[in-house]
Order: structure tokens, then C-alpha cells, then sequence
């Protein structure tokens, strides 16, 4: 009975949320441990930004291969893979801004690890989760990257202030630990249906393996149509949504705490609660976005088209509003509301591109998600990096870093970018299912 009322695909959604919170509290954490560390000796904008940005060049090396591990050897095994080899280097390596060869080695390698995940994660869940349970399961899951970044922020910069830049190192590495042995101890891969023929009475047990897993069983090994991925409208359109959203959210994650002790002369020790606002925000908004998608689905006010497009465009462009209004108040208090508005907004969008993955590929869910992902990492790349250069850029042109009016351009280029994104959607995006 308790079974029934707890069933088996609702522990793996639970223990996905709690993944992808641990590897944003990662993220989040060395972006501030570094950027005191690297402050603390003077290291420029553009090498902090080169820094900063390794992460990405390791994860977008694995998010295609993430895809395929995890269709081939099961997300399961993938995802506890990934977890302890990061949680190992994090470790295992210190935290000195002076050994930079060391340090962009060990991010490059997080970033690999990292990689793995998030493929693997939707691989699990189109496995695991029936259709009408997709867009909150998924909007859950991803919801736990904003929660981590939000505890994140509230509790890492008074731990470097207190215990040092490498405290941040040893909680992330005992978090990814935890998380790995809960993993392994209660996780479970899913029913399969490569089976040989069987005689109705095993039919008969294999239906109720499958109403147990919540109706959707393990997809046998196919061949992958990656010709028809890589050609295709729709999935052109998820993947550059997916580029869009990761810029915006990589550069305000990277270099917000810099906008705010240049151009706003105040640091992430002083701003108590209220720093983690934009990514509580996002974590909200996610949520918000998976139970309205599934209503007007299951409810068959909108197809499941219309309802991705619907959300996909409100997120987007009301995003693309915040991000240009937030230089312009140059205040705390705005700051901290246009950058929670934009990136609770683009958490709302998620509703609409990130679920869409399932929906034209229930099958293929990891590997298109790994074409995808690849997309949204060299949007850190870029955006991260870019970012480092554009204010060095202006620093060389004699402009005044603690002017919010030079910071224009960095938010600037997010905000055209969703704009851009949201049409793009709203032409060639499909709620139907294009890939058997």
C-alpha cells in the first residue's frame, strides 16, 4: 500500500531534484570562492573569465557522449559515474589562483563529469515518467539547479569569509558523496521491454511492471536517427532556446557578484538574504511552469504545441525586458528585482523548451538533450568569456567599470538574444513526437 501511494518513478524524480541541486550548489560556490581568491591577488577580468569559463569547455565535450552513455549503459550507472569523479577532483584539488594550470585542468575535468548529467537525467525520466507527469517531473528536476544556486549564494560567502575559499571545495565534495551513495541505495533502473517472446501469462506480469513504473517502460536498443536529429526544425529550435537560456543564466551566475562590487560598491557578504532572490525566483517560476503546462494539457485547453509555445514566449520576452531594465536602475534593490524577474521568467520558458525534448523524442530524450545541452554549454563558453572581454574592452577605452551604464552591453546581449529565441520557437517548435 505504501508502494501505491509512493510509487517508484516519484523517488527517482525526488532524487533527480536533489542531483541537480548538488552540482549548482558546485557551480555557484566556485564562482565565489574563486572570484575572492583570484581578488585577493589582482587577477584581471579577462583571466577571471578564462577561468571561469573551463567549466564549459569540459562539459561540452561530454553532453553528446553523456546522451549516448546513458541511452547504451543506462542513466542510472551514468549518473553515479559522473558524480564521483567530480566529487573527487573537487577534493582532491586546491584552490590557488597563482597555480593556474592546475586549476583550469581541474575545472576542465568537473566540466567533463558534469557533462554526463544532465543527459542522463532525461534519459531516466522519459524512461521512468508517463507523459501527463512530464512537464512537472522535468520542471521539478531542474527546479533543483535554482534552489542549489539560491543556498548557494545565501551560505557560501559567509563560509569564505569565514573558513576560506577551499571550505568551498570540501562542502561540495561531501555533498556529491552523499548524494552518490543515496543514489546507489535507492535508485533503480527501469523495466525494460527487450524481452524475448513470452506466453501471455509473462505479457500479463510485463503490464504490471509497467503500470508499477507509471506506464512508461525502458525503450529497447535502436538505432539512433542522429541524421534526422541534427536536421531537424524542431530540434533546431529547442537548441537554440537552450543556447539563450544558458547565456543569460551563465552570465548573470558568473558575473553578477562582479557587477555588484564594481558598479554597486557592494559585496556578497553585505547583501544578506536578498542574493539568493533571483535564483529562489527561478526555482518558483519552474515549478509554476510545470503544473500550468500539465493542466492545460491534461485538461485539453491547449494542445501540446500551443502550450510549449505559450509558456516558451511569456518566459522569454518577459526575461528580455528585465535584462535590459536592470542596468539601467543602478540601485541594489533594482538589481536584485530585474535580474529575479528575468530569471524567474526564463525558469517559467523551461516549460516550454526544456520538457520539448520529450515530447518529440521520448525515445532518443537523452541523446537530444545532449545535442541540446551542447548548445546551452557554449553558451557559457561565449557568454562567460565574452563577457570577461567586454569589460576589459571598456576598461582599455578609459570607460568607468563601476558605471552600471557600462555594463549595458553584457545584459544587453541576453535580452535581444531571448527575444531572437522566443520567435524562433514560436515558427518551428513541435509538441508532437517526430521520432519513434
Amino acid at each position: 500500500m505504501a508502494r501505491m501511494k509512493f510509487p517508484r518513478r516519484y523517488v527517482i524524480v525526488l532524487l533527480t531534484f536533489i542531483c541537480t541541486n548538488v552540482c549548482y550548489v558546485e557551480r555557484v560556490g566556485f564562482s565565489i570562492a574563486y572570484t575572492v581568491a583570484a581578488d585577493g591577488i589582482n587577477v584581471n577580468q579577462a583571466n577571471k573569465g578564462m577561468i571561469l569559463s573551463m567549466f564549459y569547455y569540459g562539459y561540452v565535450l561530454s553532453q553528446i557522449p553523456g546522451g549516448w552513455a546513458a541511452q547504451r549503459l543506462g542513466g542510472r550507472r551514468v549518473l553515479l559515474l559522473s558524480f564521483v569523479l567530480w566529487s573527487l577532483i573537487c577534493g582532491l584539488i586546491p584552490l590557488d589562483p597563482n597555480r593556474v594550470v592546475i586549476l583550469v585542468l581541474s575545472r576542465l575535468f568537473v566540466g567533463v563529469a558534469q557533462g554526463f548529467i544532465f543527459p542522463a537525467i532525461h534519459t531516466v525520466l522519459a524512461q521512468w515518467v508517463p507523459p501527463q507527469e512530464r512537464s512537472r517531473s522535468v520542471s521539478l528536476t531542474t527546479s533543483g539547479m535554482y534552489l542549489g544556486a539560491a543556498g548557494g549564494m545565501l551560505f557560501f560567502p559567509s563560509l569564505v569569509k569565514h573558513m576560506g575559499p577551499q571550505s568551498v571545495f570540501f562542502v561540495e565534495a561531501v555533498l556529491g558523496v552523499a548524494w552518490s551513495v543515496i543514489w546507489f541505495k535507492f535508485s533503480s533502473e527501469p523495466p525494460r521491454t527487450d524481452l524475448p517472446k513470452v506466453s501471455m501469462p509473462k505479457v500479463a506480469s510485463r503490464e504490471k511492471i509497467k503500470a508499477q513504473s507509471g506506464g512508461v517502460v525502458a525503450p529497447r536498443t535502436v538505432k539512433i536517427p542522429w541524421r534526422r536529429i541534427i536536421f531537424s526544425l524542431p530540434v533546431w529550435a529547442i537548441v537554440v532556446n537552450n543556447f539563450t537560456f544558458h547565456y543569460a543564466l551563465y552570465v548573470i551566475m558568473n558575473w553578477l557578484p562582479t557587477y555588484f562590487e564594481l558598479a554597486l560598491k557592494l559585496s556578497l557578504q553585505d547583501m544578506g538574504s536578498s542574493k539568493m532572490l533571483p535564483y529562489f525566483n527561478m526555482f518558483i517560476f519552474s515549478n509554476i511552469g510545470g503544473v500550468v503546462a500539465d493542466h492545460l494539457i491534461t485538461k485539453r485547453i491547449l494542445s501540446v504545441t500551443k502550450t510549449r509555445k505559450l509558456l516558451n514566449t511569456i518566459g522569454f520576452v518577459a526575461a528580455a525586458v528585465a535584462l535590459m531594465a536592470l542596468p539601467s536602475f543602478g540601485t541594489p534593490s533594482g538589481t536584485v528585482i530585474c535580474s529575479s524577474v528575468s530569471l524567474g521568467f526564463l525558469a517559467l520558458g523551461r516549460a516550454g523548451f526544456a520538457v520539448n525534448h520529450m515530447d518529440v523524442a521520448p525515445k532518443f530524450a537523452g541523446i537530444v538533450m545532449g545535442v541540446s545541452n551542447t548548445a546551452g554549454t557554449l553558451a557559457g563558453i561565449v557568454g562567460v568569456g565574452l563577457t570577461g572581454n567586454i569589460l576589459e574592452a571598456a576598461k582599455a577605452s578609459n570607460m568607468d567599470l563601476t558605471s552600471s551604464e557600462t555594463w549595458k552591453t553584457v545584459f544587453f546581449v541576453p535580452g535581444y538574444l531571448c527575444i531572437f529565441s522566443s520567435v524562433i520557437f514560436l515558427i518551428f517548435s513541435t509538441g508532437e513526437k517526430i521520432f519513434e
